[in-house]
């Protein structure tokens, strides 16, 4: 039976939901926070950026990167001064849309993405063991035996079912089919409830209660910003993997708009703050979801549970999430990555591992700065060995010089190096006709080349530049 798109992104909504309960439930717990927090937050900020945003398809909520952002000032300043940095996060995210800023995603290279891509995939494994334990003490026995067999039971379902049939999602079938099983075999197992009890009203709107003056805005500015600054990068990365994945074009730009008014609306109504989840989005791409409504109903649904279903969806056992999540991280990993390390360059080898152990290891924002910065650092290091002259002696003695590629910070000392005036004739001729000039390092080189001529009682003349290399000379002071 063939699904059509509105029953398909209802189903992938409703698994979707499923997966982001305990996801922000824990999420909420790390940062210190009620776990209705965590709810509200993914209620508010999934409905706005699937109406609103300019990827539909993906889904947000209150995300775990966001989470440890704001450990620090929760513990420290409490619950009210956090609402307001979400406000004032999801002010600059705003701006950052405006001002059109989200095509700065495009730098970002490949194998950062990859490096991006491959971190997330492992911690979202990782956090998955938490659940194994009890207590803070890691579960033995027949507790343990459980579930492991329930965890493997949830991913067998959801790899062997669309063998049979890709009528529903394998997610919710295993989630529910495990979740009916436990109940009428009355197994011990843990459930949702274990975790934390989710029944609670609708969130209200209230101003967060801080005073507005210069000493708050110093206190929360820089987490506001460290809070934008992760959330849009994660936005951003994880909507360029939905766009390879589905073969579409997201608009960025209106993403982190609607990324912004959705931790701004969230922090209005007690929630916490979000971004894009990359594993709720793979389950809700996995699952079919491809249109907005599928972020709505992911959404709705968390209300739903909220204020009506917290008695059945607290029997949902926990080994039947972590197992469809073990699922997502598997499918999330570039394994294709691993497979071609000894094919690609050694720079892009080591863009992928480092950027991939940073973000295990720190956060999102120092990986791929981490990533660019190795990138950038190979891109100079290549374009410098590049450059090169031709050089020849012309009819009347002079000699002429024709040199060949980018003249930045990196390759001055190899452009200085192709010049010998101590030797040169007294004409000297340099043809920039495939010489870029790009940065103040190259004006400086062709000023010190011209002394160097000068010194030794020689003329430099220096003929077809560009007419914007005519501009930077020309600034700099120095007429060609």
């Amino acid at each position: 039976m063939r699904t059509t798109p509105l029953r398909a992104d209802v189903l992938a909504g409703l698994t979707t939901a499923f997966a982001l309960v305990p996801e922000c439930i824990a999420f909420a717990l790390v940062a210190h926070l009620n776990p209705l927090m965590g709810l509200y937050g993914a209620f508010i900020i999934c409905t706005l950026t699937a109406l609103l945003g300019g990827r539909p398809g993906m889904i947000s909520g209150a995300a775990g990167s966001m989470a440890v952002v704001i450990v620090a000032l929760v513990v420290t300043h409490g619950v009210q001064y956090l609402l307001a940095t979400v406000l004032l996060g999801g002010l600059i995210m705003i701006a950052f849309g405006l001002l059109r800023l989200g095509k700065l995603v495009r730098m970002v290279p490949y194998s950062v993405m990859l490096g991006f891509v491959n971190g997330l995939a492992i911690i979202i494994a990782l956090a998955q063991l938490e659940h194994f334990k009890a207590d803070g003490a890691w579960l033995s026995g027949s507790p343990l035996y459980l579930m492991l067999g329930l965890v493997a039971l949830t991913m067998a379902i959801v790899y062997l079912l669309p063998r049979l049939t890709r009528s529903v999602p394998p997610a919710l079938v295993a989630i529910l089919g495990v979740g009916v099983g436990v109940y009428l075999l009355d197994l011990p197992a843990r459930t949702l409830g274990d975790l934390a009890h989710i029944a609670g009203g609708l969130p209200a709107l209230s101003w967060p209660q801080v005073p507005w003056n210069l000493e708050t805005l110093q206190v929360i500015a820089p987490y506001a910003l460290l809070m934008a600054l992760v959330g849009l990068l994660e936005t951003l990365l994880t909507l360029n993997l939905t766009d390879e994945i589905t073969e579409t074009r997201g608009h960025p730009n209106r993403e982190c708009v609607a990324l912004g008014v959705a931790n701004m609306t969230s922090g209005l109504f007690g929630g916490m703050g979000g971004c894009a989840m990359i594993g709720q989005t793979a389950i809700n791409l996995s699952s079919g979801g491809r249109g907005r409504l599928s972020g709505v109903v992911a959404g709705v649904m968390i209300l739903m549970f909220v204020l009506f279903l917290s008695p059945l969806i607290e029997r949902i056992p926990l080994a039947a999430l972590v197992g469809v999540m073990f699922v997502v991280a598997q499918q999330t990993f570039s394994w294709a990555s691993l497979r071609v390390l000894h094919k690609v360059p050694v720079n892009d080898v080591l863009a992928i591992i480092a950027v991939t152990l940073v973000t295990v290891f720190t956060d999102l924002a120092t990986a791929v700065l981490c990533g660019i910065v190795i990138a950038a650092l190979n891109f100079a290091w290549q374009q410098a060995r590049e450059l090169y002259a031709d050089s020849h002696d012309e009819s009347d003695g002079s000699r002429l010089y024709k040199v060949h590629g980018t003249l930045f910070f990196a390759s001055t000392t190899p452009f200085l190096n192709q010049f010998d005036p101590a030797n040169d004739p007294a004409r000297v001729t340099l043809d920039c006709r495939h010489l870029n000039f790009v940065d103040y390092s190259a004006i400086a080189a062709l000023k010190t080349l011209r002394e160097r001529y000068s010194n030794n009682g020689k003329h430099l003349r220096v003929v077809h530049l560009s007419e914007r290399c005519k501009q930077l000379l020309k600034r700099a002071g120095l007429e060609h």
